[in-house]
C-alpha cells in the first residue's frame, strides 16, 4: 500500500482535499446551494441536528441518510451521476480499473436481501489512510465496535447507546504483563485498521504498533511493535482460533511482513516475508490455507504453518487490499484497486469463478454471511453490492448511498449488515436487517 509518508503524503493531501470537495456538505454548501432556496439554512449543518433515520421513515419517502433534497437546487440522480463522474478511483497501475471491465461477469440488479432499518447519525466512523477500510465489526446483532477518530468505540442497537472501549490518543500502556510485551506502551497512536472477534480487540497502527484487548477484562493486555522500519503500517489484523481452541491474530504490515501471534501465549509464533507489501490475509475454514494479497497484481495461497506459496493468483492488474473465504473452504475472493473482485476455486486456480466490478472504484473490503449465502462488497465509497452466492453471483443487491466507507460487517448470525460512513455532515452507522421469506405463515391467511 501507497506509504503513509514521502512522497504518497501529497497525493493524502489530495485526496483530503478531495473528500473534503466532495463531502456532501460542500457540494451542498456550494454552487448548489447558493443557488436553493433560502430556507434550506433551517438545517443547522454545524451542529449536526438531523435526526436518524428509520425503516418506517425511509419507508414513507425519507432519505435514509436524512439529505433533504427537495430543499436543494440539485437532485439526487444528477448528484450520483456527478459522483460517478468525477470520483478519482486511486491507482498504482495506471488505468487498471478501465481495462479490468472485459472480464466482468453481468449480474442482476436490484435484488433484495438486506432491508434498511436504521440509519444512526450519533455513531462518527474516521478513516485514517485512504487505503484501509477495515474499521466496522460486529460481535453480535446488537453490538458494534468502529473507529471514531483516535477512540474505539462499542454501539449497542438495543440501548442506541455507545461507550468508550480504548482510548489511543493519550498514553496507552499494558495493565498486564507477559514476555516480549512493550510495558512503557504508546502514546498518541494512529489506528490503520482494527479487528474484533467475540470478545476481543485489535487495534493495529501506522508505527507498526499493536494493541491486544480482552473486551471483558479492564485495560490493555499486550502490546507489541512489528517493526522499527520506516515503511512500517499494519495494514490488515484476521482474529482466529486454531484447531486447539486458542486464541491467536494474524497482522498483515507494509514491511512486507505477514506475522501470527499466539494469544494464548501471548507471543509472536510466526513471522514470513514475502516480496512485497502485504495488504490483507486470510485464513481458510480449515486453517490449512492463508491467502495472501499486497502491493502486487498476483497473489498467493501459502501453508499458514510455514509461509510455503503453493499457488499464485493471477488475474487481477492492480494492487489488492481485501480477500475473504466462503464457509465451504473451497472459494475465496479477493478485492482489487482494478475495481474488480475476483471469485476463486482452490479445485481450480488457473482462472477465477466470477469477476465482479463495482462502479466507482477499488473493492476495499469483502464479507461472506456465516451460512455462505450472501457476500457484500465495498467500494471506496457510496456503493456496497450483496451478491447471492448460492446462485452464481448472478443476483446482487447495490446498496447506494454517499460517503467513504470506512468498513463492512455481517453479524455473525447474519442477521445484520453494518456500513460506516465517513462524511464531516452525513458520517453515521448504517444498519440493514436480513429480509426472510415466511412463506409457511401464508397458510394461516
Amino acid at each position: 500500500m501507497s506509504n503513509y509518508q514521502g512522497d504518497d503524503a501529497e497525493y493524502m493531501e489530495d485526496v483530503d482535499d478531495e473528500m473534503e470537495e466532495d463531502d456532501l456538505d460542500e457540494d451542498f454548501r456550494g454552487d448548489d446551494m447558493a443557488a436553493s432556496d433560502s430556507d434550506v439554512d433551517e438545517f443547522d449543518y454545524s451542529n449536526n441536528k438531523i435526526a436518524d433515520t428509520s425503516a418506517d421513515q425511509a419507508r414513507k419517502g425519507k432519505d435514509i441518510q436524512g439529505i433533504p433534497w427537495d430543499r436543494l437546487s440539485i437532485t439526487r440522480e444528477k448528484y450520483r451521476q456527478t459522483r460517478l463522474e468525477q470520483y478519482k478511483n486511486y491507482e498504482n497501475v495506471p488505468n487498471s480499473g478501465e481495462s479490468s471491465g472485459k472480464d466482468c461477469m453481468a449480474t442482476q440488479k436490484g435484488a433484495l436481501f438486506y432491508d434498511f432499518w436504521r440509519n444512526t447519525r450519533s455513531i462518527k466512523s474516521s478513516i485514517l489512510h485512504f487505503q484501509l477500510r477495515n474499521l466496522v465489526w460486529a460481535t453480535s446483532k446488537h453490538d458494534v465496535y468502529l473507529m471514531s477518530q483516535y477512540l474505539v468505540s462499542h454501539y449497542s442497537t438495543l440501548t442506541s447507546g455507545k461507550h468508550e472501549v480504548l482510548n489511543v490518543q493519550g498514553h496507552v500502556s499494558p495493565s498486564e504483563k507477559h514476555p516480549g510485551s512493550l510495558l512503557e506502551g504508546f502514546t498518541k497512536t494512529q489506528v490503520s485498521t482494527l479487528a474484533v472477534r467475540d470478545k476481543f480487540l485489535v487495534a493495529g497502527g501506522f508505527q507498526g504498533e499493536l494493541i491486544c484487548k480482552h473486551l471483558d477484562r479492564p485495560g490493555v493486555s499486550y502490546c507489541s511493535r512489528t517493526t522499527y522500519d520506516d515503511n512500517a503500517i499494519t495494514n490488515a489484523i484476521e482474529i482466529y482460533n486454531k484447531p486447539s481452541g486458542a486464541l491467536h491474530f494474524t497482522a498483515s504490515n507494509n514491511d512486507c511482513g505477514v506475522r501470527d501471534f499466539d494469544m494464548e501465549r501471548y507471543q509472536l509464533v510466526n513471522h514470513f516475508r514475502f516480496p512485497w507489501p502485504v495488504n490483507h490475509t486470510s485464513l481458510s475454514p480449515d486453517g490449512k490455507l492463508l491467502t495472501i494479497v499486497g502491493d502486487n497484481p498476483e497473489g498467493l495461497l501459502v501453508e499458514p504453518n510455514t509461509g510455503k506459496t503453493l499457488a499464485t493468483l493471477s488475474g487481477h492488474l492492480d494492487f489488492s487490499f481485501a480477500s475473504a473465504w466462503h464457509p465451504d473452504g473451497f472459494t475465496f475472493s479477493t478485492g482489487n484497486q482494478d475495481k474488480t473482485c475476483r471469485v476463486w476455486d482452490i479445485r481450480n486456480l488457473s482462472k477465477s469463478v466470477a469477476v465482479l466490478r463495482g462502479n466507482l472504484g477499488a473493492i476495499r473490503s469483502i464479507r461472506y454471511t456465516s451460512d455462505g449465502k450472501y457476500m457484500a462488497m465495498a467500494e471506496p465509497a457510496d456503493f456496497v453490492h450483496v451478491y447471492d452466492v448460492s446462485n452464481g453471483y448472478e443476483t446482487e443487491q447495490e446498496i447506494d448511498f454517499f460517503g467513504e466507507i470506512s468498513g463492512i460487517s455481517f453479524s455473525p448470525d447474519t442477521e445484520a449488515l453494518f456500513i460506516g460512513v465517513w462524511d464531516r455532515t452525513y458520517g453515521s452507522l448504517i444498519e440493514y436487517s436480513r429480509r426472510h421469506n415466511y412463506s409457511y405463515l401464508d397458510s394461516y391467511l
